[in-house]
């Protein structure tokens, strides 16, 4: 909107609602505008979240698909993300996932731990 036509619009508001409402309808329509603006902000940012873990599922599927071996910087950078994830929401006392940085298949004996730890990580949608 250019100058001219906001300025039509106060001259109507000022008529319409006259000068005791005015302010009050000014704060009124700014404080609806924040909240629509903070509701947008909110669903961007859910929706970059569910990205990212969308993407990060998808790698953890590739690096699986190749058995865990010859895994790229990609697909190591996200394993590396989901253990630590994973790791920061287990408790203090709860035995700790295996680096995902190295390219070494999983043994069978932690192979449950990050089958849960990629479970956890879908249920959460973080």
């Amino acid at each position: 909107m250019g100058f001219w036509e906001l300025l039509i619009i106060a001259v109507v508001a000022l008529l319409v609602l006259g000068p005791e409402r005015l302010p009050g309808a000014i704060r009124s329509t700014m404080k609806t505008v924040r909240s629509i603006k903070q509701f947008g902000y909110q669903m961007q940012a859910e929706l970059n979240d569910n990205l990212r873990v969308h993407e990060l599922h998808q790698k953890l599927k590739d690096a699986e698909a190749k058995g865990m071996l010859n895994l790229t910087a990609d697909e190591t950078a996200a394993l590396k993300e989901l253990t630590e994830a994973a790791n920061s929401v287990r408790p203090a006392n709860a035995q700790l996932l295996p680096d995902a940085t190295n390219n070494a298949v999983a043994t069978p004996a932690e192979q449950p731990l990050i089958e849960t730890a990629v479970k956890d990580e879908n249920k959460t949608g973080s």
